[in-house]
């Protein structure tokens, strides 16, 4: 459906232009549009690097598994089905710190190791549990302390003040991970706290 979509408005943008005569201004934005595309690519290509290289290092160090150590009473919180030796809860941890520092990218691989363990509490079945769903609300509410890759973004497209967003970030992340918290556990008290919301 969105092949379609995009393909009837790259269509409808190439005939207005050519019925408005400006088809050299549409050309034009095209190539501009496609270097900056390049450009930004290559900066979060470096920066997701990087923060990828900060999450191995870390996970070499036992930076990741003190982190996990820390986050124990927030997981237990937030996932009370699972146990301490569960196998999701460093992948759990490793996640919610990346985005909590705001590089959503960086946090993927963490977040798609997790939800693979969460799964195998599915025994099988074509449902989501409850630790599934909970974290699938999280990441996307996503508390954000320090939004990175929006302010390389802003840094990229030459914002006087890259970390102006800082203040706003943090304050409307919280309020949607607030939010995300308050349904969940409000699911798991009409549901039952080890039932099934499912999807």
């Amino acid at each position: 459906m969105l092949n379609y979509l995009w393909s009837f408005l790259i269509l409808a943008g190439m005939l207005w232009g050519a019925g408005n005569g400006t088809l050299q201004e549409v050309t034009q934005g095209l190539l501009d549009s496609a270097k900056e595309a390049v450009t930004l690519g290559i900066t979060m290509l470096g920066l997701m690097s990087f923060w990828c290289g900060i999450l191995n290092v870390g996970t070499r160090a036992g930076l990741i598994d003190w982190l996990t150590g820390k986050l124990g009473s927030v997981l237990d919180f937030l996932f009370p089905e699972l146990g301490r030796d569960h196998p999701a809860r460093r992948p759990l941890a490793v996640n919610m710190a990346a985005n909590m520092l705001g590089v959503g990218m960086a946090a993927t691989p963490a977040g798609l190791e997790a939800m693979k363990a969460l799964a195998k509490d599915a025994d099988g079945k074509d449902r989501a549990t409850n630790s599934m769903c909970t974290f699938l609300i999280l990441n996307i509410s996503s508390l954000q302390l320090i939004p990175v890759t929006m302010v390389a973004y802003r840094s990229q497209y030459g914002s006087a003040d890259p970390a102006a967003v800082l203040g706003p970030a943090l304050l409307a992340t919280g309020c949607s991970t607030l939010a995300a918290v308050v349904f969940c556990k409000a699911a798991d008290l009409v549901t039952g706290r080890k039932g099934r919301r499912g999807l």
